[in-house]
């Protein structure tokens, strides 16, 4: 049997073990299973070629059985299903329209050098009479700076105060936005409000205004376009965001830089680093070192409140924390940053000065709009400015006002310094002696004269050929006024004097000798005298103007004083020397002002001055007197004691001072010869010093000659002649005196 089987195994010969079947079944034969037909391999290559082009057959699987939890799972998952299939098509749409807009802005964008000066307006450089700059108004621009040519110091501190990531990104800062985001919350505020988190790209796109440019015909004001250039909304920032990414891929990170740095309002009315740096240190941006360019990097959060001229040590703070951001970012070393700390940035004289103060204001007045606070274009301004004198005339009010007035007064008072030919040296314009934009009493106030307008009565009359030493009687007085009644005025002391010459009553003040010799001389006459020599406000037409019942300011009457000085010619106050545009050789304006026609002969002048001159030697004006210096001048004391008056001059300078307050409240125990001379002395003693004395250009008169009376014969019929004579005689002695 085993024999059978092995013959039945096959041709081969070979041996066989026992079938695996039999071994299955032992002691029978097993039915074989059918033999399956060989599977045919399939190469890697059909398979691919089955799965993209064939189509295989679906093999379907039994159904997964859902537990509890896949049920209540499954709406999630439909859900998450649609987002996610919403999501990305959204995405890409997204995607597509991104890439859109970033083109259409770079298609847009020009040459990063046409964006370097972004102002709306010009700027208005004021220089002294030395040819130095004292002042800045308008949207000041000193010229381009670029990344490359700035101060490195300068560039790092502004990369580390605002996107020190700036190098690193692609114009939008996801970090910083996210980390404003942060502290905004943790602060109180909403996500986009306070810290922006924008970066210097993006607040480069934001001054730019997204490249939108100012027309007048649609905005109703600049204002109006800055407003809407500054907001912050979400759908803005997105904006600024596509902005930003079209200016990466169109300019490079140092001209994106260069372009912040000579856009950004800095303060002051500086748009750039290179204006900022000059109105503050008073030197280019290439030239400040670590504390200046870390005080200027410290104005783009809030230039308005961080500007030094505003608040110095404000100013020194913002910088040193600007210095620690420099130190940890590895601009400065520890010692670096010490030495800056311990050395903080000082302020240029002119910068201390803030902006020129009241004269400043007075000239931006003095020149056409369009060439001064309208100004499209850059204009330099030469002026007539000493700010040596300016400092005097400063510290002379300062000075009385600390010392000789009451604490808590509420008076001001107003200094004009001037030369002969009406060039103004030096302004203050109230008791915040270096206030700007703010009202100014030296200009812009009209109050009466007072006993300051008595020298041109005495002009009329030394000009008519009257002598200083003519004689007014100083008695009781009285003139009719029609519909009015009679007026008597009276002398400030309530006494009559007598008989006294012209020069007395000059030099003390005398309120009856002055009207009658304005009643003998003619009103019209003292008003024709008055108005050439620059009183362009209304003179009154009754007999108070000789007592200064008309009102001007403290500029017209200096300037007529001024007059006097010079030798009796007219003068017209000005500050404008000349005025260029930048880049023109040629002055666009000359001066303003200076002397003009002849009003009274030199002779009356000089002798006028003698006059004037015992009023500060001998009279009202004693307080006014100058070691080593003659000087000449005249008080005033308004009605009620509401305006004090000091105007006078020496050789070299004229200088008027007013004093009162703005609500004519009436002064308590001020009068003209007391605090407004302290005033102008103290501020000629410092305009004089270190000038050499000169005398005064003034000539004392003839002494008038009395003939000895003579005993007029007797003549038959002739009382009543002698009566009319006697009469006549009468009323000029009652006028004139004898």
């Amino acid at each position: 049997m085993t024999q059978g089987r092995n013959s039945g195994r096959g041709t081969s010969g070979r041996g066989r073990g026992p079938l695996v079947a039999d071994k299955r079944y032992p002691g029978g034969s097993a039915r074989k299973p059918a033999k399956k037909a060989p599977r045919r391999k399939t190469s890697a290559k059909a398979k691919s070629g089955w799965r993209l082009f064939g189509r295989r057959k679906a093999v379907r699987r039994p159904p997964r059985k859902r537990g509890l939890l896949g049920w209540l799972l499954m709406p999630f998952q439909i859900v998450l299903r649609a987002i996610w299939a919403v999501s990305w098509r959204m995405g890409v749409l997204v995607g597509l329209f991104l890439v859109a807009a970033v083109a259409y802005h770079y298609s847009k964008l020009p040459e990063y050098q046409a964006l370097l000066d972004g102002r709306n307006q010009g700027s208005v450089t004021l220089l002294d009479r030395d040819g130095k700059t004292f002042a800045w108004r308008g949207d000041q621009f000193g010229g381009v700076v670029t990344a490359e040519t700035v101060s490195p110091h300068l560039k790092n501190a502004i990369v580390a105060t605002e996107d020190k990531r700036f190098y690193r990104h692609f114009g939008v800062s996801p970090r910083g936005i996210a980390s404003a985001v942060r502290i905004n919350l943790r602060e109180g505020r909403g996500p986009l409000s306070g810290h922006g988190g924008s970066s210097i790209t993006q607040q480069t796109a934001k001054l730019m205004c997204l490249g939108v440019e100012y027309d007048p015909e649609i905005w109703d004001s600049e204002a109006a376009y800055e407003s809407d250039c500054r907001q912050s909304s979400l759908w803005r920032k997105a904006k600024e965001a596509i902005f930003a990414m079209a200016m990466e891929a169109k300019y490079s990170k140092n001209e994106i830089l260069s372009i912040y740095m000579n856009r950004a309002y800095m303060g002051g009315g500086a748009y750039g680093a290179e204006a900022a740096s000059q109105r503050f240190f008073g030197k280019s941006a290439n030239q400040v070192n670590p504390p200046e360019a870390a005080m200027l990097a410290g104005l783009l959060t809030a230039p308005s409140t961080l500007a030094p001229t505003n608040n110095i040590e404000r100013s020194r703070n913002r910088a040193a924390t600007v210095l620690r951001l420099m130190e940890e970012q590895g601009y400065l070393s520890e010692q670096e940053r010490e030495m800056a700390a311990a050395n903080p940035a000082e302020l240029s004289e002119a910068a201390a000065a803030r902006a020129g103060g009241y004269f400043a204001d007075w000239i931006m007045d003095t020149v056409p709009g369009f060439l001064g606070d309208q100004t499209t274009e850059d204009v330099v301004i030469r002026t007539t400015l000493d700010q040596r004198l300016q400092q005097a005339a400063e510290d002379a009010v300062t000075y009385v006002f600390e010392n000789k007035v009451r604490e808590g007064s509420k008076a001001q008072a107003a200094v004009v310094v001037m030369s002969a030919d009406g060039a103004v040296r030096a302004m203050v314009g109230g008791r915040k002696v270096r206030a700007s934009g703010v009202f100014n009493r030296a200009t812009q106030a009209k109050r009466q004269t007072g006993s300051s307008f008595k020298p041109f009565v005495y002009a009329a009359a030394l000009e008519l050929g009257y002598s200083p030493y003519d004689r007014v009687l100083d008695a009781e007085y009285c003139i009719d006024i029609p519909g009015s009644g009679p007026w008597c005025p009276q002398n400030y002391t309530r006494k009559h004097y007598g008989e006294i010459t012209l020069t007395r009553a000059l030099r003390d003040s005398l309120n009856v000798p002055a009207v009658k010799v304005s009643e003998a001389v003619g009103r019209d006459n003292v008003r024709h005298v008055a108005g050439e020599f620059g009183i362009e406000s209304s003179l009154a037409d009754g007999p108070s103007l000789a007592l200064g019942a008309s009102e001007s300011t403290l500029i017209e009457m200096t300037g007529a004083y001024a007059g006097i000085l010079n030798g009796g010619s007219s003068v017209t106050p000005y500050g404008v020397e000349a005025l260029t545009l930048v880049g023109d050789a040629e002055p666009l304006m000359g001066a303003s002002g200076g002397m003009g026609e002849r009003v009274i002969r030199p002779a009356a002048a000089q002798e006028l001055i003698w006059m004037m001159e015992k009023v500060i030697a001998e009279g009202t004006g004693r307080r006014a007197q100058i070691p080593g210096w003659q000087a000449a001048g005249k008080s005033g004391t308004t009605s009620a004691a509401k305006d004090a008056w000091f105007i006078g001059f020496t050789a070299e300078y004229v200088a008027g001072v007013w004093m009162g307050y703005d609500d004519n409240t009436p002064l308590t125990g001020v009068t003209g010869g007391g605090l407004p001379a302290e005033i102008w002395r103290e501020a000629m003693v410092r305009v004089h010093s270190g000038l050499e004395p000169q005398p005064l250009p003034m000539k004392a008169p003839e002494p008038i000659a009395v003939p000895e009376p003579q005993p007029a014969p007797r003549r038959q019929g002739d009382g009543v002649g002698r009566g009319i004579e006697r009469a006549l005689n009468g009323v000029l002695r009652d006028i004139f005196g004898n």
